[in-house]
């Protein structure tokens, strides 16, 4: 079983999506599937992808214009776009609004999980170097942006640090860091991260951000910052 994050496939076809689901699996990915360019947005507001496959058509919709909104919103994994449209013209929309690579239908299967391959690679390659966070400072830095944590706030990103890969219910966050204060409620959890989130700002700013999984809790999501002893 992969354990790499899934592929997120985007067609009004669920005959299509269901084939590319299938294919994909038969290559060990993962793939989740929508049939909507809001039903899209949505999941990548809850769900780690590693890559998205976005069929240019989308019923009524402009697969372009969900790519567009991808990349505006911080989003950095590969984009493969799948059309029956092959003039130039075509290509170079997919390409400008954002896409990796642009594949003609019909397509041979290996072809596309070749390209997608290619483009995982490119990406890793890519890859910046973790932000880091001053342990005496709580000074955030990547590059030249740069944010000075609260007190508070340099807890609550240490507590997403040293559980990486663990959803954090809103409890286990209040209880690790302010239940031994003897009053307030959970709901100064939200207000906290809503602080942090801040000045995290948008995914490229610093490379990661705290998504919200509805019903289970928060996770660290990117690439995760790493402790600056000074």
């Amino acid at each position: 079983m992969t354990t790499q994050p899934p592929i997120l496939v985007v067609d009004d076809d669920p005959e299509i999506t269901s084939a590319l689901s299938r294919g994909l699996a038969i290559h060990s990915y993962q793939a989740v599937a929508v049939h909507r360019c809001a039903d899209a947005m949505q999941t990548l507001d809850t769900t780690t992808v590693g890559a998205a496959i976005v069929d240019v058509m989308i019923g009524s919709e402009n697969g372009f214009d969900l790519v567009r909104a991808m990349r505006e919103a911080g989003h950095r994994f590969p984009i493969l776009m799948l059309s029956a449209m092959s003039e130039v013209e075509d290509r170079a929309a997919g390409l400008e609004a954002g896409a990796d690579d642009y594949i003609v239908k019909p397509f041979s299967f290996d072809e596309l999980v070749a390209r997608l391959k290619v483009q995982e690679k490119r990406a890793a390659s890519a890859r910046p170097s973790p932000a880091r966070l001053g342990t005496e400072s709580r000074r955030l830095t990547m590059g030249s942006e740069s944010a000075i944590l609260t007190e508070r706030e340099y807890d609550l990103l240490r507590l997403f640090l040293e559980n990486a890969d663990k959803v954090l219910s809103r409890g286990e966050i209040f209880d690790a860091l302010w239940a031994g204060d003897g009053n307030g409620s959970e709901n100064v959890v939200d207000v906290y991260l809503g602080y942090l989130r801040r000045k995290i700002g948008l995914p490229q700013k610093f490379g990661f951000q705290i998504k919200t999984l509805r019903g289970k809790g928060f996770v660290i999501d990117g690439l995760p910052p790493v402790f600056a002893p000074e």
